[in-house]
């Protein structure tokens, strides 16, 4: 029997659905994905409440900050308090505010899609699905019961500092970075802190085994916590290479003119899903409601691509001219709830392999 051959766009769309079978798993009837539109009445109420508290995981705070700054201005008199950290940290946060019986996150966003099925099994998140995500975002990017939906996406890639490293001697792959000549000049980020990092740790370890972070190891690793953290380092050349980088992390600064440039590693790019939902306990419902609907617009989700160079699933949104598209990369991907079932498997064993 002849081998079926697949395009990249197909290769793209197998992918894509790989991740659709771990976080949306469960689908229901179309009641539950009845969508609710951007209505007089809901803008006086979130005015009413005044403000609109966002905790940031996954979005860096100069962009989760730019977005609520656009959001203020579209809706004068609701403010946005945004709260950032690592994916998770913002776990532990909001599981210890829970506790506490402390309600204080109206939307949240994370880099670790299993997050959002815990919280869900816990029956934390409010279902809300804005027009947006009914009528432009594909099925396997939002939740069957309408309680979240992916906000935005980012490759984890390999970043170098172009004054420090020709193109020709970068490497190709991260296998390449166990090269003896790399020892001394990584930078990489830690699965303990960074959402981005323990799905990307997850998916090294399947394809690559735990063998290459122990050789890793020995190259004489700079750590740091953030996912975003990596690339500053390299940007200031106190690394040459950055094992870790989530794309727009280069991207941006290289289109700024900045002295970085971006590798898709061969063995595929750990693509990271970024869900966002709105919480059950929410204190401003109203006001997190229409910023959930702001976030998934079709003027919000350019504005990932164009200006955060990010990756957007809305139909309406396209790609930005010169940048390499999604589906010409090899990806990789996996199943949420995989990596939630090991998480703490993996950062622990990280942490004794890099000692940190």
């Amino acid at each position: 029997m002849r081998k079926k051959r697949y395009s990249k766009r197909d290769l793209l769309k197998l992918s894509t659905a790989a991740i659709a079978s771990g976080l949306f798993a469960k689908r229901v009837g179309a009641a539950a994905l009845r969508p609710s539109s951007v209505t007089t009445a809901l803008i006086e109420a979130a005015r009413k409440e005044g403000k609109v508290v966002w905790y940031s995981g996954a979005l860096d705070l100069a962009i989760a900050e730019r977005f609520g700054k656009a959001f203020e201005a579209k809706y004068p008199g609701i403010a946005v308090r945004v709260e950032r950290s690592g994916s998770e940290r913002i776990y532990q946060r909001i599981g210890q505010e829970k506790q506490s019986g402390i309600h204080t996150v109206d939307v949240v966003n994370s880099a670790d899609g299993a997050h959002f099925l815990e919280w869900k099994k816990n029956g934390w998140l409010a279902p809300y699905v804005p027009e947006d995500v009914a009528d432009h975002l594909p099925a396997e990017y939002r939740d069957g019961d309408g309680t979240f939906a992916i906000l935005t996406s980012w490759l984890t890639t390999i970043g170098y500092n172009t004054r420090l490293v020709k193109p020709v001697d970068a490497p190709k792959s991260f296998a390449d970075l166990l090269d003896p000549k790399w020892k001394g000049k990584i930078v990489k980020a830690h699965p303990g802190f960074s959402g981005t990092i323990l799905m990307t740790t997850f998916m090294l370890a399947r394809e690559l085994g735990w063998s290459y972070f122990e050789q890793l190891a020995q190259q004489r690793v700079l750590q740091v916590q953030s996912a975003s953290d990596g690339p500053k380092k390299l940007i200031l050349g106190e690394r040459a290479v950055n094992a870790d980088s989530s794309d727009y992390h280069i991207v941006i600064p290289k289109e700024q003119g900045q002295a970085v440039e971006i590798v898709y590693p061969t063995e595929g790019a750990p693509l990271v899903p970024v869900p966002s939902a709105i919480f059950q306990s929410a204190p401003n419902p109203s006001a997190a409601r229409l910023f959930q609907s702001y976030l998934f617009s079709a003027e919000a989700q350019q504005m990932f691509t164009d200006v955060f160079g990010q990756h957007s699933f809305h139909k309406l949104v396209r790609e930005k001219a010169g940048r390499t598209p999604l589906s010409a990369i090899r990806l990789l991907t996996c199943d949420p709830t995989e990596v939630a079932a090991k998480s703490e498997e993996i950062k622990a064993r990280y942490s004794k392999i890099f000692g940190v």
